[in-house]
């Protein structure tokens, strides 16, 4: 096969092993995980400011309890588990030995 391809099986396993660098990185990049604790706490952090002072047209529609500042606080404790869950257990690399052997069977 190197033959005729023209490239050695050196040259093909490095091929092999950029594109399984670059895929795991992919998928640790668009793990939902980040994205959602991205996005969690951005909009905790706007939400808690927008409660931090409060008007009292908001309380009063609220009856009394500051909405927003509960929601924002909640909002950042929830994007910061998703963002420490994906710290502490990390998307395992591809494994594609298991799809060579799919296929040479």
């Amino acid at each position: 096969m190197s033959e005729n391809s023209g490239r050695s099986e050196h040259d093909l396993q490095r091929e092999v092993s950029e594109l399984e660098g670059k895929s795991t990185t992919a998928s640790r990049l668009f793990d939902l995980r980040l994205i959602i604790g991205g996005l969690f706490v951005v909009y905790g952090v706007i939400v808690t400011i927008a409660g931090i002072n409060p008007s009292d047209s908001s309380l009063d529609k609220s009856e009394g309890v500051n909405i927003n500042l509960w929601t924002g606080i909640a909002m950042l404790l929830l994007g910061i588990f998703f963002l420490g869950w994906l710290k502490l257990r990390p998307t395992p690399p591809v494994e594609v030995a298991e799809e060579e052997e799919e296929e040479g069977a």
